[in-house]
């Protein structure tokens, strides 16, 4: 799939190119796993269009050959992802295998969904595995603006329990970290300052507490990016992305330590390339014939959505 290129949009590549800048890898250190598109949610800004009619998901088949290349390579950590990963038959089996593979092992939930599977965090906690949790406001009316009726109690109700078991509390070990996604068709506040009142809101409100909250741009792709034509937002958003480009943060971007296997066993050099059809370097690759790493300096596939990873701060 390729996504047209806005008008009069400067080609990131071009962008790069003007600030003296060629996106390569660096060290590959982490694999990133999609284990399907079936979710409980369909919220506006998921790039993966990922949602309750959705049926792609990982099968025994291609999750066995992501443990052999886990084992085979040794990455520093391996990063769970979804759609919503709770909801992939045979979901225990695959993060035993992979925490066994790696010395960090971070699981990604949207919360309501883990909601309806609270046994996996007796397995989060015994395997060690932190937890990334999607909590985008902590203003319940911003929140069901982005992810539905229902999702504000059901997602507080969670982080609780989350603390409850030991995660985001200080000395367990176990980290509990938060990820902030705007509403609409605007960019995320600074981090630092994001994170100061999440953390003040949710312990004094609720006596939640959490390790880190990460903000992030939305990555004009699958539903948001429908959203943002419909509303006829693209042109606009693309334009602030591309004008609050940072340079600075092209050396930190993830794109370039990351390796992302989708739910049947394709590799791309992100999760966002994954949405739009671009295979690792441009190639197409199954997660089968992966038998070394992707040496530093190899190309890394690019796009006009890849000016939300560079923007501002960046998506690190």
């Amino acid at each position: 799939m390729r996504i047209p290129e806005v008008p009069d949009l400067e080609p990131f590549s071009s962008a790069l190119e003007r600030h003296g800048l060629d996106l390569r890898r660096g060290e590959t250190t982490t694999l990133q796993v999609n284990v399907g598109l079936i979710c409980n949610q369909a919220c506006r800004h998921c790039h993966l269009e990922a949602g309750p009619l959705r049926p792609q998901a990982m099968d025994r088949q291609t999750a066995a050959e992501v443990v052999a290349l886990a084992r085979r390579i040794g990455f520093r950590a391996i990063d769970v992802t979804g759609g919503a990963p709770e909801l992939v038959p045979g979901i225990e089996d695959l993060l035993r295998d992979l925490a066994a593979a790696t010395p960090r092992l971070m699981v990604r939930t949207n919360l309501t969904a883990l909601a309806g599977r609270q046994e996996l965090i007796r397995l989060f906690r015994g395997l060690g595995a932190a937890v990334v949790a999607s909590f985008p406001s902590t203003n319940p009316g911003q929140m069901k603006a982005q992810r539905g009726e229902g999702v504000w109690d059901t997602s507080l109700a969670m982080l609780l329990r989350l603390n409850e078991a030991g995660y985001g509390r200080e000395g367990s070990g176990l980290d509990l970290d938060l990820v902030s996604n705007p509403a609409g068709a605007f960019l995320p506040p600074p981090q630092a300052e994001a994170e100061a009142r999440f953390r003040r809101d949710l312990l004094r409100r609720w006596g939640i507490t959490f390790n880190r909250l990460y903000t992030f741009a939305n990555v004009p792709l699958g539903r948001f990016r429908a959203w943002l034509r419909e509303t006829g937002n693209l042109d606009s958003y693309l334009e602030k992305l591309a004008t609050t480009f940072n340079p600075c943060a092209v050396e930190g971007l993830m794109c370039r330590t990351l390796v992302s296997v989708a739910w049947d066993g394709t590799l791309y050099d992100c999760d966002f390339n994954l949405g739009v059809g671009l295979g690792i370097g441009r190639r197409r690759m199954h997660v089968s014939e992966l038998r070394t790493l992707p040496l530093p300096g190899s190309p890394i596939a690019t796009g006009d959505h890849c000016y939300a990873c560079t923007s501002g701060a960046g998506f690190t």
